[in-house]
């Protein structure tokens, strides 16, 4: 069904979608490519939310390329989701591709969005457009692991992520943790931070080590040289503070990015009075053990993240994992070993049975300096 140019045409348009990955949520990423006699006269992505749509940037590139005519007729136009077919904060794309007279769609993957989720396909071709779907549809989802997600279950995409010795331990036994990784590594963390919607921890956490849970553009490597501080999205910071324990003394509060705290109980009122006007607070049902529930965490932040970073400390991180809650975990492990009185990476039941093991696949692994980078999926 799929001709080698079909192939290598929406390849270019998965790699010009994987251009939007710190820019455009909670909007998923989107690359198009719009071709004529085989070649291409036309490309773009989605660059950030509430600006044009990839098919849009790819369809005004065309046009140009043509002579500045509408009508792009006797063309194909290869989408990695399907064009959206409602008015939002910018028109509907399989409108636009109506309008140009594009002749054939080929979409990766439908959109999963209930407000398209097929009417994008069905409007291009009560218009008489031949739409072909499904060409490399794993390859797309997988840019959009959080949004396609969300739209099919209200539920954020979850990474925890961890930092470890040889031996599975996170810090010394009198709990020195600075460095673990290397510089490679934290930069890492850095371009990693900066593609979440939001970032949890526990308080504990911020108690002890006081972290500033921001992204700081001049430890992104790389990244720094392509995307600006103003195009720097920051993640919501999320703390969750069952027993409201947090105070604005903390140094996450004198940074100017969201915060959001989640308790059990209320603030004060003269603690509340001191927080900037960037913090907001929740209050969610504790769980048995006395901690914000993870269920009413999850479905909340489900309402606007696409996907959500968990940098915590064992307990959390292994509640997070022990409620099937995780969809991946990313370990960075270093060439250390801490002894065997440190302090362990993750915790979780004493389990009785092989059977009753998370399971997990390797997705990833690559090298960052002397440290190793493992990306591991999570089987419900």
């Amino acid at each position: 069904m799929w001709s080698i140019k079909d192939t290598e045409c929406m390849s270019r348009a998965i790699k010009l979608a994987r251009k939007g990955l710190y820019t455009t949520r909670p909007n998923p990423c989107v690359g198009c490519v719009v071709t004529r006699d085989d070649k291409i006269i036309g490309e773009g992505f989605h660059i950030k939310a509430g600006g044009p749509h990839a098919e849009v940037h790819a369809l005004a590139m065309a046009v140009e390329h043509v002579g500045g005519t509408d009508k792009l007729s006797n063309t194909t136009a290869y989408v990695t989701l399907e064009p959206c077919s409602h008015y939002g904060r910018t028109p509907p794309c399989a409108e636009a591709l109506i309008k140009h007279g594009i002749t054939r769609v080929v979409v990766a993957v439908e959109d999963p969005n209930p407000q398209v989720s097929g009417r994008g396909i069905k409007m291009l071709r009560e218009a008489g457009i031949q739409v072909d779907v499904g060409l490399l549809k794993e390859e797309a989802s997988q840019i959009n692991p959080g949004f396609m997600k969300r739209m099919q279950s209200s539920l954020p995409w979850v990474t925890v992520k961890m930092a470890a010795s040889l031996d599975g331990k996170t810090a010394l036994s009198n709990g020195v943790s600075k460095w673990i990784t290397g510089p490679e590594s934290r930069r890492d963390v850095q371009r990693l931070r900066a593609r979440h919607c939001a970032l949890v921890t526990g308080v504990e956490t911020v108690l002890i080590d006081d972290p500033s849970l921001n992204v700081r553009h001049d430890e992104l490597g790389y990244l720094a040289d392509e995307l600006g501080c103003d195009e720097l999205h920051q993640p919501l910071r999320v703390i969750l503070d069952s027993k409201a324990r947090l105070t604005s003394t903390a140094k996450l509060f004198s940074i100017e990015s969201p915060i959001l705290l989640v308790s059990c109980l209320d603030y004060s009122l003269a603690e509340q009075d001191l927080w900037p006007e960037y913090v907001s607070h929740i209050r969610l049902d504790s769980d048995a053990n006395g901690r914000v529930a993870l269920a009413e965490l999850f479905a909340y932040l489900g309402q606007s993240c696409n996907a959500v970073l968990i940098e915590a400390g064992a307990t959390l991180a292994g509640s997070v994992i022990t409620e099937k809650y995780a969809d991946e975990m990313i370990l960075y492990q270093a060439m250390k070993i801490l002894g065997s009185a440190g302090r362990n990476l993750i915790s979780l039941p004493d389990y009785s049975t092989m059977a009753a093991i998370p399971s997990i696949e390797l997705i990833d692994e690559r090298k960052l300096g002397d440290d190793t980078r493992l990306t591991l999926k999570i089987r419900s």
